[in-house]
C-alpha cells in the first residue's frame, strides 16, 4: 500500500508540473513530495489508538520493535515524529538534502522492525518479508535521489578560447 501511495502521489505531483506548477517541474522534486505524502501516511500509524483497525496502529508498531530495542513505546513515537520531520524537510528546498539523507538512515534503522514484523507474521502491519526489503531499498533510493545524491556533476559551460595574437 505504501508503495502505491508513493507512486500515485509522485505521479500526481509530476502531472501538476506538466500543467504548469513550476514547483513540480522535475521528477526529483515530485518524488520528494510523493515520499513526503507517504511518510505522513505511515507516521500516522505510530500515533493511532489500538481501536483503529483499518490500518496499523500504535500497538501494532510496538509489536514490530525487536526485543533488544529498549523502550519500544518511545521508539515508536520517536520514529513517527522523525518520519513527520523528514516529510516536512523534503518539501522545503533548503532542507531537502539533509532530510533525504536522514530519512535514508532512518529507513536503514527501521529495517530490523520490518524483519521482526515479517518473522512474527504480523499481517496487520504490512507486507511479507520478501516484499519489505525491496520496499525499504526503494524508499532509501528515493530519499537519496530526492536529496540530490547520485546525480552527475553539473556541467560547466566551456569558455570559448580566446584568439591568440600572432
Amino acid at each position: 500500500m505504501t508503495v502505491i501511495v508513493l507512486l500515485v502521489a509522485t505521479l500526481a505531483f509530476r502531472l501538476l508540473g506538466r500543467f504548469g506548477v513550476r514547483r513540480f517541474d522535475t521528477w526529483r522534486v515530485s518524488a520528494a513530495h510523493g515520499l513526503a505524502v507517504m511518510l505522513v501516511m505511515t507516521a500516522s500509524a505510530h500515533f493511532a489508538p489500538a481501536d483503529v483497525t483499518f490500518m496499523p496502529n500504535y500497538a501494532d508498531m510496538v509489536a514490530m520493535v525487536p526485543s533488544w530495542v529498549p523502550f519500544p513505546g518511545f521508539v515508536v513515537y520517536a520514529s513517527g515524529v522523525l518520519e513527520l520531520a523528514g516529510a516536512a524537510g523534503l518539501v522545503l528546498e533548503r532542507t531537502r538534502r539533509a532530510a533525504g539523507i536522514c530519512l535514508a538512515l532512518l529507513f536503514v534503522a527501521l529495517l530490523p522492525a520490518n524483519v521482526q514484523a515479517a518473522a512474527l507474521g504480523l499481517e496487520d502491519v504490512g507486507s511479507p518479508l520478501w516484499q519489505r526489503i525491496p520496499e525499504q531499498v526503494l524508499y532509501i533510493a528515493v530519499a537519496l535521489w530526492a536529496a540530490g545524491l547520485g546525480r552527475s556533476p553539473a556541467r560547466r559551460p566551456v569558455a570559448p578560447e580566446s584568439p591568440s595574437a600572432v
